[in-house]
């Protein structure tokens, strides 16, 4: 049996926990860093802010208290909104042991420093003299079809092989496959900017462009994506699997994508604002990532064209269509 801690409440950490719980043989500690969310949540038996209409069974236990969470725990699992991540390791630190493990399962780039997620949690961790074993999970996984139970598969990648294994056989169930992978950069660089993509092929969608413009941004996206990824350091052959192209399918066609939603709704004429308000605390990361993308694209000599655009769009510097005609004027290319 393992002691597990997820941190974060929202949606997808929700669902993990769920997730967990079901597999049978862990002890689960859901944590958030609202003390009322933990609370309606112990009190209505689900998530009503962030996930509602899963009944949460009476052994996931549910807290605010991060000492509560981290302090028996053998594996954490991180899933906090990217630009939370570094504040939240410099509190969980005092709890944290030498003998836990660590999982990432935040997807985004951090502003400022261009860190994945994975290197912001090392960083912090490794400033108070922790060297924890780590490792990211990322792929197509809507949380509300993870916690219905809905057949998914995901990439768990980590240095140690050894880990990735263990992650694997602690995660899966007859729902949710995990594929184990080397390459911890090309996958949380898939996980990352497949939501800036996704905001692109809302906007066409909002637009009323159609199919044609998904399947051109889908595709050129995932060229996108890749010459990031291996500029820094991630395999190519990473990115045309789960954690790239798969989740990249999903997040720009899927009508439960935040992500996508932001695009349609910019692509109607919605400001940004209004659009990001109506999510009710929910987190659209492709929001704050495209400007970190870009960040790290300039900083690796990439060129990053519908990235840019969507930047356009997000500072309203200019109007979605005509940042898709600037997509469709560049100069002739090869393929």
């Amino acid at each position: 049996m393992s002691r597990i801690a997820v941190m974060g409440s929202g949606a997808w950490g929700t669902a993990i926990a769920l997730h967990l719980t079901r597999v049978g043989g862990h002890e689960v500690t859901l944590w958030s860093h609202s003390e009322r969310v933990a609370r309606t949540i112990a009190e209505c038996g689900e998530n009503r802010d962030f996930l509602p209409g899963f009944r949460f069974p009476t052994s996931l236990k549910v807290t605010a208290s991060q000492g509560e969470a981290l302090g028996s725990a053998e594996v954490v699992v991180s899933v906090m909104p990217s630009h939370h991540v570094r504040h939240s390791y410099e509190e969980f630190a005092r709890y944290l042991r030498a003998d836990q493990k660590l999982v990432s399962a935040t997807k985004g780039i951090e502003d400022v420093t261009f860190l994945p997620m994975s290197h912001v949690i090392a960083e912090v961790t490794g400033a108070h003299g922790l060297r924890l074993p780590l490792a990211v999970i990322s792929g197509p996984s809507f949380a509300q079809e993870v916690a219905e139970g809905s057949p998914t598969a995901v990439t768990v990648a980590s240095d140690d092989a050894g880990f990735a294994g263990e992650v694997q056989r602690v995660f899966s169930s007859a729902s949710l496959r995990l594929y184990t992978n080397d390459d911890v950069c090309g996958v949380e660089m898939g996980g990352a900017l497949k939501n800036v993509m996704a905001i692109a092929s809302g906007i066409v969608t909002g637009l009323g462009l159609g199919h044609n413009s998904t399947a051109a941004i889908i595709t050129r996206g995932i060229a996108e994506m890749t010459r990031l990824a291996v500029a820094c350091g991630g395999k190519r052959e990473t990115l045309a699997g789960l954690a790239g192209m798969g989740d990249l399918v999903l997040t720009c066609t899927g009508s439960l994508s935040r992500n996508r939603t932001v695009g349609v709704e910019l692509g109607k004429g919605r400001k940004l604002d209004e659009i990001l308000a109506g999510l009710g605390g929910k987190v659209a990361e492709g929001v704050r990532t495209t400007s970190a993308a870009l960040g790290l694209a300039a900083k690796m000599g990439v060129e990053m064209p519908i990235a840019e655009q969507v930047q356009a769009v997000l500072e309203d510097r200019c109007s979605p269509l005509e940042g898709m005609q600037a997509l469709m004027s560049r100069p002739g290319r090869d393929e």
